[in-house]
């Protein structure tokens, strides 16, 4: 997370006249939740911010959302921003990159601050994403008709009770407002004056059909989270960020699992017509990024770029990237000669670069999710049943229990994160498929000294982390195999042997001018299991091995989301990353989290359908 800044009095009013973040509103409230149409530099967020912080009766969580045609610019940010706040502005700047029209959910002050952008048609977007607002508020527009689709638009993110500011009393919006549910005050005020409404039609207003169906719950309570892997802590850190209780349970110890690799990478995918693979793997790097940046970068995770080689010949990332000032080149471009010859692959190979990529260790990765005050882990906890208590309440529990019948754990809401040992605990009809993987690895002292290893990892058809530091040393390590439906553990010698070949071939695609000078290594170790019948790391070759049983989904999306909200109330899952979790673990959390609390949604509301468990 980005450095934050110190608290300061900031209490001068807002330019329409009202008081940015009104404390005798806010207070009392769980969260916040503030939306604003239009432009202003950031200023507003950065006002309304500077009181939350200010506060001692603050929310606990402090939602903005701010739904604007064009991205923020950084330059006019600061220009915009007064001494005082210039802090906070650093801080928003430090993270104003790569925003491509869509949404956008920045995160501040640990993660209690939510900053989500709504970069686009402002009617467009509200009706896609109707975020529930507490105050909203908008400029004086001059078109009276797009007025009126703008502000019913306004009126399905109200709730009753929701005020709403503008810098204009014009006649004609005044009754737009009115026709909408606003009730205004009696007093009379010039045209050029600001204006108070507040949302209390005369009528019932239609309840807005979710995009995702409400299965919130009113506050924060307790949470057991089954497994302890990427997908498990990242959901019991956004929950204990928010205020739950967390016990996670895991059947060994945390990151025992698919997430115990010793390094991977983070990387965007692109495609030439932008899927839903490419925004959502956006989404998750930039959430994966702002937790990272609070663990020790260089020693635990890097934000080094990757180099993926296409070796389908097509650059692969959309058209409209090339011009000049498009955000999307933040995110990825055509790869230079330089940066294809300094990385193992020649300078006339087709090839990308991510510039928000690198590599990360799961185990650290995992280990700083879990350390939140509110998160208590059992080791050595495998749960075989779920039962509910009190099924009949309208709040009921439920309890965890080992094969024994033994009580493990309670509480009032359940998320089942346990990976490929999530199988036994979701319904029948959930098609899941088993994905045994098997990574290559070693250390740079028992490498080919001749080696020349790219210096930032290698992504595309398996992906090669080159540099990273082990326990044993510098290592590197490479993968990894994508054997469907395979659950075998320990791997056979056969098929580590089979892994190791598979694992070379991958390297021979991603980097041609590295593989060679490791194939003997890789031949040696190949040979020694086929005659000693298994795998050994004192064989001479310097090349080992490593394998896990992932979890993916039929169409190799992440689940996420209640299991039957109506049927079975407090049961959730947040599962099947495949081989994604590191990209977008983090992101399922999140959502998961939001979901939970009915916030806004940090992400294109078509991408949380995308992930939704409701879509099986």
């Amino acid at each position: 997370m980005p450095s934050e800044p110190h608290q300061h009095d900031s209490s001068q009013p807002s330019n329409d006249g009202a008081r940015v973040a009104p404390q005798d509103s806010w207070h009392h409230h769980y969260q916040w939740r503030v939306l604003q149409i239009g432009d202003d530099n950031g200023q507003r967020f950065l006002r309304t911010w500077s009181a939350w912080q200010d506060d001692p009766q603050r929310p606990h969580l402090l939602h903005f959302i701010g739904c604007m045609p064009e991205r923020l610019q950084p330059d006019q940010i600061s220009a915009a921003t007064p001494a005082a706040l210039q802090p906070f502005a650093a801080a928003l700047i430090e993270q104003c990159w790569g925003l491509l029209p869509g949404v956008h959910r920045l995160a501040f002050a640990h993660g209690r601050v939510l900053l989500t952008l709504y970069v686009g048609d402002p009617q467009s977007m509200l009706r896609q994403q109707t975020p529930q607002a507490d105050r909203v508020y908008l400029p004086g527009l001059p078109d009276a008709g797009a007025d009126a689709h703008l502000l019913k638009a306004i009126a399905r993110c109200c709730r009753r009770g929701t005020t709403f500011h503008t810098a204009s009393s014009l006649p004609e919006l005044k009754a737009l407002l009115k026709q909408c549910g606003f009730e205004l005050p009696d007093a009379i005020t010039p045209p050029d004056a600001p204006l108070t409404a507040q949302f209390n039609p005369r009528w019932e207003p239609r309840p807005v059909r979710d995009a995702l169906p409400d299965a919130s719950v009113p506050r924060p309570g307790s949470c057991m989270v089954i497994g302890a892997g990427l997908a498990g802590s990242a959901c019991a850190a956004s929950l204990a960020r928010r205020g739950w209780r967390v016990t996670v349970l895991d059947a060994r110890t945390p990151a025992a699992g698919a997430s115990g690799l010793p390094a991977g990478v983070f990387a965007p995918h692109v495609s030439p017509d932008d899927s839903v693979l490419s925004r959502l793997s956006r989404a998750g790097v930039r959430t994966t990024l702002q937790t990272l940046a609070d663990m020790q970068r260089g020693v635990q995770w890097d934000h080094t770029g990757v180099l993926e080689h296409r070796v389908d010949g097509t650059p692969g990332i959309p058209a409209a990237w090339s011009a000049e000032g498009n955000p999307g080149a933040d995110w990825s471009r055509r790869a230079t000669a330089g940066q294809c010859t300094a990385n193992a692959v020649s300078a006339d190979a087709m090839a990308c670069w991510h510039v928000r990529a690198g590599w990360v260790k799961p185990p650290d990765l995992i280990a700083h999710h879990l350390t939140h005050d509110h998160i208590e882990v059992q080791v050595d906890a495998p749960v075989a049943t779920l039962e509910r208590v009190d099924a009949d309440t309208p709040a009921p529990r439920w309890r965890a229990l080992d094969a024994h019948g033994n009580v493990l754990a309670q509480a009032d809401v359940v998320v089942i994160a346990a990976g490929y040992d999530s199988r036994p605990l979701l319904p029948d009809d959930w098609y899941l498929q088993a994905l045994r993987g098997q990574i290559s690895w070693g250390l740079h002292a028992e490498a080919p000294p001749e080696a020349q290893w790219p210096h930032v990892p290698l992504n595309g058809n398996g992906n090669l982390v080159p540099h990273v530091p082990l326990a044993e040393g510098s290592g590197w390590v490479l993968g990894s195999t994508f054997e469907r439906d395979v659950t075998a553990l320990p791997p056979s010698a056969s098929d580590v042997a089979a892994a190791h070949a598979d694992n070379l071939h991958k390297l021979r695609v991603l980097g041609p001018l590295l593989a060679p000078q490791l194939a003997d290594r890789f031949d040696q170790a190949i040979e020694h299991i086929q005659q000693a019948g298994a795998a050994s790391a004192g064989d001479g070759s310097g090349v080992r091995s490593w394998g896990a049983v992932r979890l993916a989904s039929h169409d190799r999306l992440p689940i996420v989301g209640p299991v039957d909200a109506k049927q079975l109330p407090g049961l959730w899952a947040c599962t099947a990353m495949g081989s994604r979790g590191l990209t977008l673990s983090v992101l399922c959390g999140e959502l998961l989290a939001s979901r939970l609390h009915h916030e806004p949604v940090g992400m294109d509301m078509r991408l949380a359908q995308a992930l939704s468990s409701e879509r099986l």
